[in-house]
């Protein structure tokens, strides 16, 4: 139903399957033609229901669990789900093996179901709906944990909350970043901008990098589509811009040609700043999550401690003052270790055959 880290992910994984269907609970044929073309991809019943439902599939998700447990896969040897949420439940044969790469434990049932509710400002009967279920779901959750016979974790930040929640022993697989050098010829030199390249969701806190940089005189640039974005045009300054969703040409374009880029949420791995170290640019990142992982301050950016709009201002200017610090060739070496090259051989060595 949209493009991002975890779409691109499975775009891979069924890369090196070719011939294999794809099953999922519901998709939007102009977004598969683009990353899935000419797969067989079969979904469940809830791509029957009216468009004007399936494109606000947050409602449906009380009837996720039965779907998922209703796609019919019972024929196959090999099973592979790439879930955040409902994937990992669906029911295989008593002969089957199945791999789950778990892209994070569903988070809106778990550490951040109440900032869900909040970020999405439901309806007080959509609120007190979600209240009811979520015990059930939760029970849901951790049941068909045990249907995965093989775990995979994105990241170990992942890994950690699938041994806390799952009881789950898991192997690190970090996701590989978007190969983008072969447009390198159309590149131009720094734009003199910051980036952004996200979903536009609340938790992604976009608003507190839009906030600061209306305190700020230099230019940011957001791509990226989503729920939150006409919220935040309305609060953006005249020193930000928005571009969208954009082709994988103009990305790379907007990467090489940004000052740095910046991410401000608690996300399980951060696909899109590492897809920036790989074009030498430096990172702003808020210091959790599984950026840590990865990210030294000092010689791939600079953290901030806290999602406020002071914060990111106070980590911009300190990024100004070190700017001539920093080494492109060093940010370029440590992105070369999220290929696609190293994804696969990792993937294969845990799948069997």
């Amino acid at each position: 139903m949209q493009r991002g880290g975890a779409e691109r992910v499975l775009a891979a994984l069924a890369s090196r399957f070719p011939d294999a269907p794809i099953y999922t609970l519901l998709y939007d044929a102009q977004m598969t033609d683009v990353y899935l073309p000419g797969r067989d991809i079969r979904a469940s019943f809830l791509q029957k229901l009216p468009r004007w439902i399936r494109t606000r599939y947050r409602f449906l998700f009380p009837l996720m669990p039965y779907a998922a447990s209703r796609l019919p896969v019972g024929e196959f040897d090999l099973i592979i789900s790439s879930s955040s949420a409902f994937a990992k439940g669906v029911r295989r044969g008593t002969h089957a093996v199945h791999v789950c790469y778990c892209h994070a434990p569903s988070r809106f049932l778990w550490d951040d179901r109440r900032q869900y509710q909040k970020d999405n400002r439901f309806h007080f009967f959509t609120r007190l709906m979600i209240t009811v279920l979520i015990y059930p779901l939760q029970i849901w959750d951790v049941k068909t944990a045990e249907r995965v016979d093989i775990w995979i974790a994105n990241s170990k930040t992942t890994q950690e909350r699938i041994r806390r929640l799952y009881h789950k022993p898991s192997a690190v697989v970090y996701p590989p970043i978007l190969q983008l050098k072969r447009h390198m010829p159309r590149i131009k030199k720094d734009g003199g901008y910051f980036l952004v390249v996200s979903r536009l969701s609340a938790y992604k806190r976009i608003d507190a990098i839009v906030d600061a940089f209306s305190m700020l005189t230099d230019r940011l640039v957001v791509v990226g589509t989503g729920r939150e974005e006409e919220r935040l045009r309305a609060r953006a300054g005249k020193n930000i811009s928005f571009a969208g969703f954009v082709s994988d040409e103009d990305l790379a374009e907007y990467y090489a040609g940004c000052t740095a880029f910046i991410v401000a949420c608690d996300d399980d791995f951060g696909m899109s700043a590492v897809e920036a170290l790989s074009f030498g640019k430096p990172v702003i990142a808020y210091k959790k999550g599984g950026v840590t992982e990865w990210m030294e301050e000092g010689e791939t950016g600079e953290f901030f401690d806290t999602q406020t709009p002071e914060a990111v201002r106070d980590a911009v200017h300190t990024f100004i003052k070190r700017k001539k610090e920093f080494d492109p060739a060093y940010m370029k070496k440590r992105a070369e270790e999220f290929s696609e090259k190293r994804f696969y051989e990792n993937i294969m060595r845990l799948i069997p055959r």
